[in-house]
């Protein structure tokens, strides 16, 4: 049965985020939340202050969930971000550019809530970005 509310809950945080509604998405987190990037660990807070900064780059972000499996308190999903590259992003400043790449991503949840969160973004929003040359 839990397994299904978690999915559920993954489901309506994606609809939160497409939304912009992160003060939403900020109340289905635990206060100890964790979030695992290939650049390091971030905090709630850290994210708080984050977030508002990647709406200003990519303004248009559209997630869609592509597939998910659910076992015990994690549910791993392959999401698709479809976006405009509108203002600075990792260092990298606006180029105008569509963004079309899935992530994989994975989340503990515990009591309704999130708690860790692992993004398993590959090289190719880098690429997209014209960060790393097109091989």
């Amino acid at each position: 049965m839990f397994i299904e509310e978690n999915k559920a809950l993954v489901r309506h945080v994606v609809d939160l985020w497409n939304k912009r509604d992160m003060e939403g998405f900020f109340m289905l987190c635990a206060p100890e939340y964790i979030e695992h990037l290939p650049t390091g660990d971030v905090t709630l807070e850290q994210l708080k202050n984050f977030a508002p900064r990647f709406f200003i780059a990519f303004p248009d972000i559209n997630i869609t969930i592509e597939d998910m499996v659910a076992e015990g308190d994690k549910v791993a999903a392959l999401v698709n971000w479809k976006a405009t590259h509108r203002g600075e992003y990792m260092g990298i400043p606006s180029t105008g550019k569509k963004i079309d790449i899935n992530v994989a991503i994975l989340i503990k949840i515990a009591n309704g809530k999130w708690v860790e969160f692992w993004n398993v973004t590959d090289i190719g929003l880098a690429k997209q970005l014209g960060a790393v040359p097109k091989q």
